[in-house]
């Protein structure tokens, strides 16, 4: 597939990859990212769960969304979607937010990206269907946003793997 130049959100060198092959159709893994009633039943991590999401899935619509955590606190994220391809493709712009979908900072980390170019494969696989992330900062990132991305790296495979270990086990109620 050929890839996309977003001038205006051009992604810098820093990458963040994480892969995952899910037993289940591609449509239906697809499906899960893009229906917002199937969010609803995975998205974030372990012990985290969506509060308030609104989607509007089309190019420069968006997917607003709270989390609440285990202590009760609420964090806000929002998508921005750039290009979506059913059912092999997502890009969006990531951003946490506000309430009202304003982007704001990282609740912990002030120097955090504003903004993560995020593309998402979805492709055909033997087991089921290859799940291939990309988020990278903007290149309108400070060079100390993008340290914090490069030094988070650890941190953001757990945060993913936990996001994507609930997903699987989403697919697995569908499949039974």
């Amino acid at each position: 597939m050929e890839e996309k130049n977003y001038p205006a959100h051009a992604a810098v060198e820093s990458e963040f990859v994480i892969t995952r092959v899910f037993a289940a159709p591609r449509e239906i893994v697809f499906a899960a990212f893009t229906q917002p009633e199937r969010m609803l039943r995975w998205w974030g991590p372990p012990g985290y769960a969506v509060t308030g999401a609104t989607m509007d899935l089309r190019p420069g619509g968006s997917y607003h969304y709270g989390l609440r955590a285990p202590d009760g606190s609420t964090t806000w994220g929002r998508f921005v979607y750039r290009e979506i391809v059913p059912p092999q493709l997502l890009v969006y712009l990531g951003a946490f937010s506000d309430a009202s979908g304003g982007i704001t900072r990282h609740p912990l980390r002030a120097d955090w990206p504003l903004e993560l170019l995020t593309t998402i494969h979805f492709t055909e696989h033997v087991e089921g269907t290859m799940f291939t992330l990309r988020w990278a900062p903007l290149a309108t990132a400070t060079p100390n946003e993008r340290q914090c991305f490069d030094e988070s790296q650890e941190s953001m495979r757990l945060g993913w793997g936990g996001t994507l270990d609930q997903l699987a086990s989403y697919l697995k109620t569908l499949a039974g």
